[in-house]
């Protein structure tokens, strides 16, 4: 009887391991990031830039199923059709906005995107992104950006100093990075819930801006970065990374740093 017990306890155990490695497979699977990339518009490489998003996230082993929207043509004024459903965000993890249309300026069109975000889309915001809606009137994209930006200085490499040091998005990045060829956006404001992760210090004023950075818009988290205008900045494995991170710290699959364990005594 009690060789039965026993060897109704190691099957039972056998069994638990199976369903634990089962869950956890089913687990990994549930984690992988849907993305959502919109991109187009004025003056860069968006489908060098795309697949240079989409290699590095296989690069850092992050498991992620793209949906891209490369629409509006290569103006500075154009209404994307996706944005014509009120539900146009559903069903991703994180939306990426890539795209640069600084002369569209229709409030209700600008209102439909940001309702979104504010009922809890996730998202990442990179470089002309900033300059998006630039001659609208109205702030609600500003606001779910986490900064205001008008204008740029000239490209140069820029020198990145992280003054987040304890987030984890930027965990592992080097204190002495400096950013390939690129433009320093000039920040005229950043917005109440917002926070620098990173700033870089303009050649011109002597000042310093915010590079990187984290935002609460409503519901939505959002990780922003000015960089981002050249090619040789997407074949930069630390502004990449930082993406993925940051990727990731919206969507809420990124853990927080873990605290150090004290010293024993």
């Amino acid at each position: 009887m009690f060789r039965v017990l026993i060897a109704s306890f190691v099957l039972c155990l056998g069994q638990c391991a199976a369903s634990a490695q089962s869950a956890e497979a089913d687990s990994t699977k549930a984690k992988s990031l849907k993305i959502l990339l919109v991109t187009g518009g004025c003056c860069h490489d968006y489908d060098f830039q795309t697949k240079a998003l989409q290699l590095a996230f296989q690069k850092q082993n992050v498991d992620a199923v793209w949906t891209v929207v490369n629409d509006g043509g290569s103006g500075t004024d154009a209404q994307i059709d996706l944005y014509d459903k009120a539900d146009w965000a559903a069903g991703f993890d994180v939306v990426i906005h890539n795209e640069c249309f600084a002369a569209t300026k229709d409030p209700e069109y600008i209102r439909r995107i940001t309702k979104a975000h504010h009922d809890g889309a996730n998202a990442v915001v990179i470089h002309c992104a900033m300059h998006t809606y630039r001659d609208a009137e109205i702030d609600d994209w500003r606001e779910f950006l986490g900064v205001t930006s008008r204008r740029h200085d000239h490209q140069s490499n820029y020198k990145i100093d992280v003054v987040a040091k304890g987030h984890p998005i930027m965990k592992g990045y080097p204190a002495d990075h400096v950013s390939a060829m690129d433009e320093l956006y000039i920040i005229e404001k950043l917005w109440p819930r917002a926070k620098a992760l990173a700033t870089s210090v303009s050649e011109r004023d002597g000042k310093a801006y915010p590079v990187l950075w984290i935002n609460r818009y409503g519901k939505a988290r959002v990780f922003g970065t000015t960089y981002g205008h050249s090619n040789e900045t997407f074949e930069d494995d630390v502004f990449l990374g930082s993406v993925v991170r940051g990727t990731q710290w919206a969507a809420g699959h990124l853990k927080p740093a873990g605290k150090k364990k004290a010293a024993a005594k």
